[in-house]
């Protein structure tokens, strides 16, 4: 159910009921109670697609709200609107969850009783989503503290965790709750919540197992397959794959565009940690989860004898690891079953149809007993703890009842059936609880009870519940009689014990007209409601609910110790049969019956506009459907049998006493007397009122209306008298206060600025004298005639010299002093040169020392020598010119420890043709390597460098002289590199052969081999050229790019 925006805007929330009432033939009225024609189904149904259609999706019935999904996301949930309902009066505000909610939550700490409240309607009305919206509430309205906060948290957390084990997407709602949920919140004396608890009801075990075309199984294990990590689907057994499991893809519908699987699980596992769960827990439950769907997957076939035998053991073997039981035996007991007869025990081997059916159970029984044991856990972490918050006596409890509305199916079986049954104990409570508070009403403010007629449902739930001859009774005498009974003997049994009851039928006691919409399996019961017609087929099973003995067993030994703790052995020694599930059902309801009548109750009834779950659609077919299930009509009949409206005598004075010349603008008497008067001069016959102790009754909404209709007229006359009145006294006193102000400010600006001239000049004259004197006495030592003038010497030059400081070391720039500071400009001049170049050092960083440490070395070899240095000067120098993967693995394997410092691409010449090759040029540790792709071609040692030539134009070629003695020298080595300044300077530094840098004019000789010399000649040209030239030498031709 999605309604978070806002349908009356934020100026409408703080509108009073009665406010309303002059919008209501476009908005129609908040209450239905003051509808004019109450007995009218068409004129309630007009009322809601009115206000569905403005956005307003609450109304009341009285007290009783009314809320309608608007399928849309609306803005009335922040916590700015919670703030405006909180601690106001129910009608001061118009319609909304948070008013209920809030009135309960004031009832319940002024008047110290607890309270419940109570939200019904069917599937995709929006129960589960209203409930969190009211636990949201308190969350953030109550008064808070760390331990309050855990309980806040810990109440908001079980929701996500309950709606994953037990909600599913069905043909009505992709978030179906498919168990009842009643949760009481416990509030300290302080009205913090401090404590909760859950009860839970019927959950629809056999959707475990078998779900109907276009719905899934429970959440849970969409989202674990979805959702779980790889390394948890491995543990479990699973794959991300839906389609898979046996148990999923009953439905074909394992993926819904509306529900993000992987999402919310995330949001479960986060809720299981704030909610106490420890890893183990977790482990132990996705277990669980994972062995239902194992077990969906356990295949069977028949054997000769006709006997059930496993076909797949792989399942058995996963299960065994889940569950912590063994293999063998849990194969054979699910397909055999033992027999206890007179003492001994029989075991007898299932057919095909039998194992299905066991193993089937025993999946729901596995799962049905978690989710009872999921929710005693969740309690356990809510529980009202009294060492921590002491005084247990003073607390309070308020419960939400989330319970499953009236159903009426095309197939209606066994769940619908108990379903319907709880509703009918509702409607019977609601109608007394509803009948008892308005009789209260009426005796506590002195105003005679009129009895109502109203439909009873007693004889209905009589019918039901009464023992002996009630249906629950025929049903469990049938399911524990001797012999071969059946669904059908059910159903004949129901015939012949209850077939003159006038809310029962079936197709043999129908007349000949009925018998055609009944089958000869079907029974029907008219409720209060209307006729919903049953299918006992299922009945017996689903009533039995019977796991076979050996199953238990194997579950009762089970190591994983939720199923342990699920499955006890007092079961197993248990003479006694377990009750059925419609008694346990019917116990359970009466228990919450007591619950419910202890407590003050508050009721939200849910409608949903239409079955598409689309927002803006009225389909009036289904509403009026849902109107009639909900009992609204029977409701709205008895809340208007006596006064359709009722206010206290302050409130009612308050907003109506313009309408009277003696009470407007004030009553000085009581409020009593004052109602008395303005109902007097409003012309109230009556019998359309009365007047009770503290609260004036209205018989007739159109008496209000009348009323209200009186004061929107009277509201124009007043607010333009009022407005007249106002805007003369306004600008009245504007005017003088004007006038007022003009004549002090003139007054004050006057004096202000006579004083300002006088004072100024004042100065003026003093401080020319001073200057004067100063400057005659300029040349004298200080003393009281010139201190003033060298003081403001001394002043203009040192402000003079603030703003022209040096900007950087290399500034020389400074302004020239006066001749009586020319020693401390000195001083100054060389503080500041010193604090520069502190300052410039200390913010140097290990990696900038390093570069700079290679440009001053290059600048000691290069500057002024070289006539490509100069372009050198603004590049910075790269710590290497090829990566670790520009250069060959076999060369890095066969370097092996040494360091690479650095490398770069170059080019090499041949010491005899002089042919260019490219190279790899990497300086190591102790020697420089000259690599030729995987190869190492040569290794010069950084101790056989005997110096490095250079010329002085802007080439890049450059001579490593190599020591000759050395064998595995050829001789020195001619290199080309586009970056030379950078590469010598690293070679230099690394060979430490800074000083052997030979920078020549001309032309640079180098050895070829034994006892031969090689010569480069170095030309300036226009532009680079490299070659052999006719004399066997090397040319270059190199640009000169600046006269050194």
């Amino acid at each position: 159910m999605k309604f978070r925006a806002a349908a009356a805007g934020s100026d409408g929330i703080r509108l009073t009921m009665e406010s309303a009432l002059t919008a209501r033939d476009r908005v129609g009225v908040q209450d239905f109670v003051l509808l004019e024609n109450f007995t009218s189904e068409a004129t309630f149904i007009e009322n809601l697609r009115k206000r569905f259609k403005e956005n307003l999706i609450y109304t009341y019935i009285g007290s009783v709200l009314v809320s309608v999904n608007p399928y849309k996301d609306l803005e009335i949930y922040s916590k700015q609107h919670m703030e405006r309902y909180r601690g106001v009066s129910f009608y001061e505000v118009s319609p909304h969850l948070y008013a209920i909610a809030d009135n309960s939550y004031r009832s319940l700490r002024i008047e110290r009783k607890d309270q419940c409240i109570l939200i019904s309607g069917e599937s995709g009305a929006g129960k589960t989503e209203a409930t969190k919206k009211i636990l949201q509430y308190y969350a953030v309205t109550c008064p808070a503290s760390d331990q309050v906060e855990t309980v806040k948290d810990r109440l908001l957390q079980s929701n996500p965790v309950l709606e994953a084990f037990g909600n599913a997407k069905t043909l009505r709602n992709d978030n179906s709750s498919r168990f009842g949920k009643y949760m009481d919140v416990q509030f300290d004396y302080k009205g913090a919540p401090v404590g909760g608890h859950i009860l839970n009801y019927l959950l629809e075990k056999s959707r475990v197992v078998h779900q109907n075309h276009g719905e899934r199984n429970f959440h849970i294990f969409y989202q674990l397959l979805e959702g779980g990590e790889d390394d948890l689907l491995r543990r479990l057994g699973l794959e991300k794959n839906p389609q898979q499991y046996h148990y999923l893809v009953k439905g074909q519908c394992a993926r819904v565009s509306s529900i993000s699987d992987k999402n919310d699980w995330k949001v479960v596992r986060r809720a299981l940690s704030v909610i106490n769960f420890n890893d183990n827990e977790v482990e132990d439950l996705l277990s669980i989860v994972a062995s239902v769907l194992h077990l969906g997957n356990v295949q069977f076939a028949a054997d000769e004898q006709g006997n059930a035998q496993v076909t797949t053991e792989n399942q058995i073997k996963y299960l065994a690891r889940l569950l912590g039981v063994e293999g063998s035996v849990l194969r054979e007991a699910l397909i055999h079953k033992t027999i206890i007869a007179k003492g001994e025990e029989l075991v007898s081997p299932l057919n095909l149809e039998q194992a299905a059916y066991a193993r089937d159970a025993l999946a729901k029984a596995i799962y049905g007993r978690t989710f009872s044991w999921l929710v005693n856990k969740i309690n356990k972490s809510l529980a009202y703890k009294e060492a921590e918050c002491p005084g247990w006596r003073s607390a309070t409890v308020l419960g939400l009842l989330d319970i499953y509305g009236f159903e009426v199916f095309q197939h209606n079986s066994f769940e619908q059936f108990c379903i319907n049954y709880c509703n009918e104990k509702l409607q019977q409570l609601f109608i007394e609880l509803t009948l008892k508070s308005e009789q209260e009403e009426y005796e506590s403010e002195g105003i005679a009870w009129e009895p109502v007629q109203y439909f009873n449902n007693k004889i209905i739930c009589d019918l039901v519940e009464e023992k002996f001859k009630g249906i629950i009774s025929i049903l469990d005498e049938e399911c524990l009689r001797p012999g071969d009974a059946t669904d059908m003997t059910f159903l004949e049994k129901l015939e012949e014990t209850v077939k003159n009851h006038p809310h029962f039928l079936t197709h043999k006691l129908a007349d000949q007209k009925t018998r055609k919409s009944l089958g000869r399996e079907e029974f029907r019961l008219l409720h209060y409601a209307g006729e919903v017609t049953y299918s006992v087929t299922g009945f017996l099973d689903k009533n039995n609910d019977l796991l076979f003995r050996n199953l238990k067993e194997t579950m009762c030994n089970s190591e994983n110790t939720i199923i342990n703790h699920c499955f006890e052995r007092t079961e197993l020694t248990d003479k006694k049969r377990p009750e059925t599930a419609a008694t346990q059902f019917k116990n359970s309801l009466s228990k919450l019956m007591e619950i419910l009548m202890s407590k003050e109750p508050s009721y939200i009834r849910c409608i949903k506009p239409n079955d598409a779950k689309q927002a803006g659609r009225f389909d009036e077919v289904l509403i009026r459907h849902q109107v009639k299930y909900l009992g609204l009509m029977e409701n709205l009949r008895v809340r208007r049998a006596g006064f359709a409206y009722r206010r206290k005598y302050e409130i009612f004075l308050q907003r109506y006493k313009s309408l009277c010349s003696e009470t407007w603008p004030t009553w000085e008497g009581r409020p009593h007397d004052g109602v008395a008067v303005l109902v007097k001069h409003l012309g109230y016959k009556q019998e359309e009122y009365k007047m009770g102790r503290t609260k004036i009754f209205i018989r007739f909404p159109k008496t209000l209306f009348a009323t209200e209709d009186a004061l929107e007229i009277r509201k124009q006359s007043l607010a333009t008298k009022i407005q007249a009145t106002w805007r003369g006294f306004y600008w009245r006193q504007k005017f003088l206060h004007m006038k007022h102000s003009a004549i002090t400010i003139q007054s004050w600006w006057r004096g202000t600025q006579g004083r300002r001239k006088a004072s100024k000049k004042k100065w003026a004259v003093e401080t020319i004298r001073r200057f004067i004197k100063g400057f005659i006495y300029r040349n004298y030592p200080r003393c009281s005639e010139n201190e003033y003038f060298l003081d403001y010497i001394r002043y203009s030059f040192l402000m003079n010299l603030k703003r022209n400081l040096p900007k950087n070391v290399l500034d020389k720039s400074w302004p020239t002093p006066p001749p009586s500071l020319y020693e401390v400009s000195q001083l100054l001049r060389q503080l500041c040169m010193q604090n520069m170049v502190w300052s410039y050092c200390k913010r140097i960083s290990p990696e900038w020392k390093q570069q700079l440490d290679q440009k001053v070395v290059a600048s000691e070899m290069f500057k002024g020598k070289k006539d490509n240095y100069p372009q050198s000067v603004p590049r910075l120098f790269i710590n290497t010119r090829l990566g670790t993967e520009e250069i060959n693995p076999k060369v890095l394997q066969v370097l092996g420890n040494e360091t690479i410092k650095y490398a770069v691409p170059v080019v090499k010449y041949d010491r005899k043709g002089y042919k260019a090759r490219v190279r790899q040029l990497l300086l190591a540790q102790n020697a420089i390597f000259i690599v030729e792709e995987a190869k190492i071609k040569q290794r010069i040692d950084y101790a056989n460098l005997t110096g490095i030539s250079v010329s002085s134009l802007s080439d890049s070629l450059f001579v490593l002289h190599v020591r000759f003695e050395d064998n595995k020298q050829k001789g020195d080595v001619v290199l080309q590199s586009d970056h030379v300044i950078e590469t010598l300077t690293k070679t230099a530094m690394s060979a430490d052969k800074i000083n052997n840098v030979n920078i020549s004019q001309g032309s640079i000789k180098f050895t070829i081999g034994q006892g031969k010399e090689g010569i480069i000649d170095f030309t300036s040209g226009s532009e680079l050229l490299i070659a052999k030239a006719k004399n066997g030498h090397l040319a270059v031709v190199a640009p000169r790019l600046n006269s050194r």
